[in-house]
């Protein structure tokens, strides 16, 4: 089993994961392609703007680095996609609070400033969001294959019913056929007999 079989590549999550990684690497990789094209010296801590950014060489090679490794994920796909987009947008939320307390100080070696800071909150959410889309959540629809399999049983009873395995037995009730959804097995229709 690999990677890319844990997933469907064609479910909708995957696209999903897929695209908001492909996106988020682009927009790194712009970022740091144009700090390589401005020459900034490796580890200078005052930095240089842009895109309205402080960057240094460090931060440009970081950048190109973070946004390969995004769109790679974009091409492999499934769970891995969706994990990476989890972990490196963690990672900049992280980054975020950590620039954030070194700020104006000689260990800051990537030229942090405040509107960098914003854009590591700003780009960790993001990317965590689409890592997260359809894998954590409350009331996941039942063919959602994060939830499948975090209950399998329950995914597998599903199965049963929804090929029809059950027969007579998936009756209740006034014969109301058993159902599945968000909540589990339910009988369709009224369960109590109408009052005369």
């Amino acid at each position: 089993m690999t990677l890319r079989d844990e997933l469907p590549t064609d479910h909708h999550l995957a696209t999903v994961h897929r695209r908001g990684a492909a996106l988020s690497g682009v927009v790194l990789m712009v970022f740091g392609i144009l700090g390589f094209a401005d020459r900034l010296a490796f580890f200078d801590t005052t930095g240089q703007q842009i895109l309205g950014l402080s960057g240094n060489g460090l931060l440009s090679l970081i950048s190109v680095t973070v946004g390969s490794l995004l769109i790679v994920g974009a091409f492999v796909g499934g769970d891995f996609a969706s994990t990476l987009n989890m972990t490196v947008g963690g990672l900049f939320v992280l980054s975020g609070f950590v620039h954030l307390a070194i700020l104006e100080r000689s260990i800051n070696i990537l030229a942090f400033r405040m509107p960098n800071v914003l854009f590591g909150f700003a780009m960790g959410l993001m990317i965590l969001t689409f890592g997260m889309y359809g894998r954590i959540s409350g009331g996941l629809p039942p063919d959602n294959p994060f939830r499948r399999r975090r209950h399998p049983e329950r995914a597998r009873e599903e199965d049963r019913m929804a090929s029809g395995a059950l027969g007579p037995a998936a009756r209740t009730g006034a014969g109301a056929p058993i159902v599945t959804g968000p909540g589990g097995p339910r009988p369709l229709g009224p369960t109590r007999p109408p009052r005369s």
